[in-house]
């Protein structure tokens, strides 16, 4: 029984699915992994459970109705996985912007001393590969923005890679969590340090993606934005026991 569990949600990840779970469940270390599939209309969910015979041991799949947003398969992943044994909870795009090597790194920084350990992009200067200049800038500001909001010394806080240790979610009311996109990752941090939990950051690699498309919005960047300042003004009058 692996400790560690990798929740990966997708939609329409048909060209990256196949081979994220190949590379994780070869890693040193033993992973399970968790497919949240939204329904994907080109068959992610198919490929997934074709392979579920050459990897009964790690490998597990969730299906939902409908594309229901990115922070609520991750809480119906982490609910899944608090129904278990994991000590370590993982979140992981399946795309290989995150690289499933460091999966490693997060895990031993959580056994050491975090709570949560978040895979930055900016903690060492800015680590980004194959993105434009504009989505960078994007990025990197929108860290910015959350510190002087928020408060909270975090330099990459709409990170997607993270591994929590199993305290903090059963600590933190995940039926609370309001929202979906980049805010529903600065929501989760922010609820974690207010909470007490120590929150660190390990310097990674980011590499956007070379296959599929990706899922970025509109209506994610401005949750994002108005989310921050709703957060703060909530948690002004909000008790963290």
């Amino acid at each position: 029984m692996a400790d560690s569990l990798v929740i990966i949600p997708t939609y329409n990840e048909k060209e990256n699915i196949e081979k994220i779970i190949r590379k994780v469940c070869s890693l040193p270390v033993p992973f399970h992994i968790l497919i949240v599939d939204d329904g994907s209309p080109d068959g992610t969910a198919n490929i997934v459970k074709s392979l579920q015979d050459e990897f009964h041991e790690c490998l597990f799949i969730e299906e939902r109705k409908g594309k229901l947003g990115l922070g609520t398969a991750y809480i119906h992943g982490f609910k899944w996985a608090l129904q278990r044994e994991y000590e370590f909870i993982f979140e992981m795009d399946a795309d290989f912007s995150h690289n499933p090597d460091d999966l490693i790194r997060l895990r031993q920084n959580c056994i050491a001393n975090a709570d949560m350990s978040i895979g930055s992009r900016y903690i060492k200067g800015v680590n980004v590969v194959n993105w434009p200049m504009s989505r960078v800038l994007m990025s990197y500001f929108a860290s910015v923005y959350v510190r002087f909001v928020t408060g909270i010394d975090i330099q990459d806080a709409t990170a997607g890679f993270v591994c929590f240790r199993r305290r903090v979610l059963e600590r933190i009311p995940l039926d609370k969590i309001r929202f979906v996109g980049y805010a529903f990752q600065i929501e989760m941090k922010f609820t974690a340090i207010k909470y007490g939990f120590k929150v660190d950051e390990v310097p990674i690699i980011f590499t956007d993606r070379t296959e599929g498309t990706s899922k970025m919005s509109t209506s994610i960047f401005k949750e994002a934005f108005f989310g921050v300042i709703q957060l703060k003004i909530s948690s002004w009058t909000r008790k963290y026991k």
